[in-house]
């Protein structure tokens, strides 16, 4: 039987794990944008925070009883290899994450540089909106990284559940 405290470390990782990702998605869905690698992104938020959820009730249930709710090597060698697979899956959503929004970023930055430069030469074209638009900009990416940042907290409780869940499957007690 595993001991108290890594049961509750578990149950305690896995809903703060939950906490992060369903953090990470809201904040990715108020600042959404149609760009390819942010719905990959989304998508590993989601679907870690699914997989989350899944796997709570047999944590509650094994922090109350004390022992599994499924007896066998089931949930053991699930716990094992949803972890590990969903690690990796945020890991690959936090490179994407932080990459898209930096690169983006920067790319849009020297556009509009670009830009403002070309009209500032014609005295009949107002530039207001420009700076308007570059605040803007800045705080939607911003808060991408953000979003990303979050993510990357969801990927370390993540992945620690996964070092766990390896103590678990490699012996019978903790």
């Amino acid at each position: 039987m595993a001991s108290k405290t890594i049961l509750y470390s578990i149950l305690v990782l896995r809903i703060f794990t939950l906490m992060l990702l369903a953090a990470s998605i809201a904040v990715t869905l108020t600042n959404f944008s149609d760009i390819n690698s942010y719905r990959y992104f989304l998508a590993v938020g989601a679907v870690g925070a699914l997989y989350t959820l899944i796997q709570l009730p047999f944590a509650m249930y094994h922090v109350v009883k004390e022992k599994r709710m499924i007896r066998g090597i089931f949930l053991p060698n699930f716990d094992f290899y949803g972890d590990k697979v969903i690690s990796f899956l945020l890991a690959s959503g936090v490179g994407v994450g932080f990459s898209a929004s930096v690169e983006l970023k920067d790319t849009i930055r020297s556009l509009v540089e670009n830009f403002e430069f070309l009209l500032a030469s014609d005295p009949r074209i107002s530039l207001d909106g420009i700076e308007e638009f570059r605040t803007k900009l800045n705080k939607f990416f911003d808060r991408e990284l953000i979003a990303s940042g979050i993510l990357l907290g969801g990927f370390v409780t993540m992945a620690i559940l996964s070092i766990l869940s390896s103590l678990n499957k490699s012996r019978k007690r903790f």
